[in-house]
């Protein structure tokens, strides 16, 4: 398993996903995350019964201080009417989340939503004293365009304080028509140079593009109304027989080029996955082990139409 750092946070760069832990058995699939050598659990505030088992994992393998905790907060949709992206609806997660989770600091701490137009002051101020005091190690921004974050930063640096340390948007080689939830953010050509000028790590959720590189979808079938409005376009068609050609050179699958090519970015990142169980879980650890090179990226990513060799 390879890992990159955040403030200080050495984090696997193959991060569980919890959003749908709770129609699996959720503790054998962090058992089994473990033992393949996971260290990152991403998790929300949003998702509730999800934190309650990881802090009920942790407590019964006793393992907190091995685990690196990701969780987010301030979603839109999560508390009250109106308006979240303040210190108030902040500082009310972050302690929910801490009780849920049954410890007393979270590794990364990401606002879940952005709220285009909200004063990014009042946020970096409260995430500050968050820092200070040692309940979160490190802060980020989950589903805020690069602009945004680059707003608050500036704020950040222009009043001695720390700013985001880190993003987590979409970034898959599927590109989407369409956010595929309210208010996500995915990563386009201008994200990734923005990533790559400041090397500010991106953790990307729904890294495998929602499965559509694993064959189990195709033009003709159109049953999963989902896919099809977000994923399905002749572009990215033709980045999947890109990525099968490329499987079948490397002796590996499309699914795991794909992830592959999350991974291999000139920038830190790291992929929140989905396994349902171990044999995904392994598929995905193997993709780690996959070189891709600049122009194989380009290649996927129908940014060239030759591929060397």
């Amino acid at each position: 398993m390879e890992f990159l750092t955040i403030n200080g946070v050495s984090l696997s760069r193959l991060m569980m996903g919890t959003g749908d832990i709770s129609k699996m058995d959720g503790m054998e699939m962090l058992d089994i995350f473990v033992a393949a050598g996971g260290t990152t659990i991403d998790t929300a505030h949003q998702y509730r019964r999800a934190e309650v088992t990881i802090g009920e994992w942790m407590a019964a393998r006793g393992n907190r201080s091995q685990m690196v905790i990701m969780t987010k907060g301030a979603h839109h949709d999560d508390g009250s009417p109106g308006p979240r992206v303040n210190a108030e609806a902040i500082r009310k997660d972050l302690y929910e989340s801490l009780e849920r989770l049954q410890t007393d600091y979270i590794d990364l701490y990401a606002l879940h939503r952005d709220e285009p137009g909200t004063p990014v002051g009042p946020v970096m101020d409260e995430l500050n004293l968050h820092l200070a005091a040692g309940r979160v190690r490190a802060i980020g921004a989950s589903n805020w365009s690069y602009q945004r974050i680059q707003e608050a930063n500036d704020y950040a640096k222009a009043n001695g304080l720390q700013g985001f340390m880190f993003s987590s948007t979409n970034l898959a080689l599927a590109t989407a028509n369409e956010p595929r939830w309210a208010g996500c953010v995915s990563a386009d050509k201008q994200t990734c140079q923005w990533h790559e000028q400041y090397q500010i790590p991106l953790l990307s959720w729904s890294s495998q593009a929602g499965g559509f590189f694993t064959g189990l979808f195709s033009p003709e079938d159109r049953s999963n109304e989902e896919m099809v409005r977000v994923y399905y376009n002749g572009d990215n068609w033709r980045r999947y027989e890109r990525a099968k050609e490329l499987a079948e050179r490397k002796g590996v699958t499309a699914l795991q080029i794909a992830l592959s090519f999350v991974l291999n970015r000139p920038f830190p990142t790291g992929a929140i996955i989905g396994p349902r169980n171990e044999a995904e879980l392994m598929d995905s650890v193997k993709a780690m082990e996959i070189e891709l090179t600049a122009q194989e990226l380009e290649w996927l990513d129908l940014k060239c139409e030759e591929l060397a060799g």
